[in-house]
């Protein structure tokens, strides 16, 4: 029996629940770590206790099985109590990126209904900016490192310590365990209603191709309130490992803290990369244990390179918030560039704007379905038309269009609404920016279409060059004409200090498109640079 159906087969169908899913490892398992957050650090046993001990705590404050419990929280223990609590008791936990202000918070905390938040008092601020009319919150429990901190009334009062633990609801494997918020780049966010089930085959898939052992040591400084990191801790709960959440990514203590905690495997996503590269060698860059990270949408001419340096393989695959680890391959079948092959228990299919298949090597929009009840998210809680719109003909369609080749690996192109339109040709962003981050001189690029005068797009490039380094537009121009379509080829640029980007650093290209060309864009038309053809 290969390792995906071992792992199944051990867990059958009704106990695939956040409940059972711990007090089975905490049988097995006992005192050994599960989960270390700073000076705080969980046993298997503890885990347990403290899903009971804290869903007695949100029964006391008046939650019950289907509530919805909001987290503004950053990387702390108080996240996670919060967290088995709601999956304890049948309530549904709603993380909150803590980057979230204004017109986006209110609109999570309405539509999600959340009759309680855990904020981190440094978030308070963003809480009290907002109209209160309408918000649908009762009660606030204030997450705050001040030892003592005095509340005007008791809707805020201080994170309340463990009740006295209650017995576990019960819990279907199809109930909803977290909403996550997607980040509403072309409107309101959508929250996504993910299923005990949904975790726990991310954690079965995620472990095969990561070839996760028991006993593994796992970090990540990838924040809670995203499923990368949700999904890390189904990986130790499944293999009896151990994680490690790091408050943040920070390049210069990233390598430390793999050898502080001697960690064996960690987590990267694709600008990551070449921040780490970008800095100066030294003696110690191989000085950890971790012999892999999983490290979705690293441009593949990085993979030799971290390899050699540092000694860690970087893993490539394929997931979403509303899906699971669907598109992979293990490290004996990798190939940079690409995304891997269709995994067993989930279908793919790469269509066109009708729905209808295309032939392999020929781009479409990836669409998706799994075999296994609940591995996939349920909808978009209180928005049933966006349900309806994205799972059409009872396929979930992704919004990614892909390539797949005739030997079934998935290649990526770009998502279609970053697909660019110049003078009759379509144009690949994440074509363009893989040249452009070929280049010696450049750390990152992003590329993204503004309004031409021919009433369909231009090129246009927003790009961070290494520290100390100038690269003039026209020396850039050569470059880019040589390994690209001239049509490609960027008419705008512009250089800046770094590129927006979320907390797991995901380039936010609707900023860069909302603002468009400026004083310091250079255009290579104005210029008068003519390309070759």
């Amino acid at each position: 029996m290969n390792p995906l159906a071992s792992m199944a087969a051990s867990f059958a169908p009704h106990d695939r629940v956040v409940s059972t899913l711990l007090e089975r490892q905490a049988a097995r398992f006992g005192d050994r770590s599960l989960f270390v957050a700073g000076a705080v650090r969980w046993s298997y046993r503890d885990a347990v206790h403290i899903a009971a001990g804290y869903g007695a705590a949100l029964r006391d404050a008046g939650i019950r099985a289907g509530d919805r419990v909001a987290l503004l929280c950053s990387n702390r223990a108080e996240f996670m109590q919060t967290f088995l609590g709601c999956a304890w008791i049948g309530a549904v936990a709603v993380p909150i990126n803590t980057a979230s202000r204004g017109v986006q918070l209110r609109h999570i905390l309405v539509n999600s209904g959340a009759r309680l938040l855990v904020a981190e008092s440094e978030y308070l601020n963003a809480v009290q900016a907002l109209d209160s009319p309408g918000l649908p919150m009762e009660k606030i429990w204030l997450v705050s490192d001040a030892r003592a901190t005095v509340y005007a009334d008791g809707y805020c009062t201080g994170f309340p310590n463990a009740g006295t633990p209650v017995e576990k609801a019960a819990v279907r494997p199809g109930d909803t365990l977290a909403i996550l918020y997607t980040s509403g780049t072309t409107g309101v966010s959508k929250g996504v209603c993910c299923p005990h089930a949904q975790y726990y085959w991310w954690g079965v898939h995620s472990s095969e191709l990561l070839g996760l052992q028991e006993g593994e040591i796992l970090l990540t400084t990838l924040p809670l309130f995203h499923t990368n990191a949700l999904n890390a801790f189904f990986q130790a709960l499944l293999t009896g490992s151990t994680l490690v959440v790091e408050k943040r990514f920070s390049a210069s203590a990233f390598w430390q803290s793999l050898v502080e905690h001697r960690a064996t495997v960690t987590y990267l996503l694709g600008a990551m990369v070449p921040i780490l590269l970008s800095k100066d060698r030294t003696a110690h860059d191989k000085a950890h244990r971790a012999r892999i990270s999983l490290a979705p949408g690293v441009p593949p001419q990085f993979h030799a390179e971290f390899y050699e340096r540092f000694g860690m393989h970087l893993l490539e695959g394929y997931g979403s918030t509303e899906t699971n680890f669907v598109i992979g391959a293990d490290l004996s079948e990798q190939r940079p560039g690409t995304m891997g092959k269709v995994r067993d228990g989930f279908e793919a299919r790469v269509v066109d704007d009708e729905d209808n298949e295309v032939a392999r090597g020929q781009p479409g929009e990836l669409i998706l379905r799994a075999s296994e009840p609940f591995a996939f998210a349920t909808g978009y809680f209180g928005m049933n038309d966006k349900t309806v719109e994205a799972w059409r003909n009872l396929w979930f369609h992704t919004g990614d269009r892909v390539v797949r080749d005739e030997d079934g690996y998935f290649r990526f192109v770009d998502r279609l609404k970053d697909a660019i339109r110049r003078r009759g040709e379509n144009i690949s962003s994440y074509e363009v920016e893989q040249v452009l981050l070929s280049h010696p001189l450049i750390e990152t690029a992003a590329v993204y279409p503004v309004k031409s005068e021919m009433a369909e797009d231009e090129v246009m490039a927003a790009i961070v060059v290494r520290a100390g380094a100038q690269l003039p537009e026209v020396e850039l121009m050569r470059f880019c004409e040589t390994r690209m379509a001239y049509f490609a080829v960027p008419r705008y640029i512009e250089y800046v200090e770094q590129l927006p980007a979320t907390e797991n650093g995901k380039v936010q290209k609707f900023k860069l498109r909302e603002r468009g060309i400026t004083e310091t864009t250079w255009d290579r038309e104005a210029a008068g640079y003519k390309l070759a053809r």
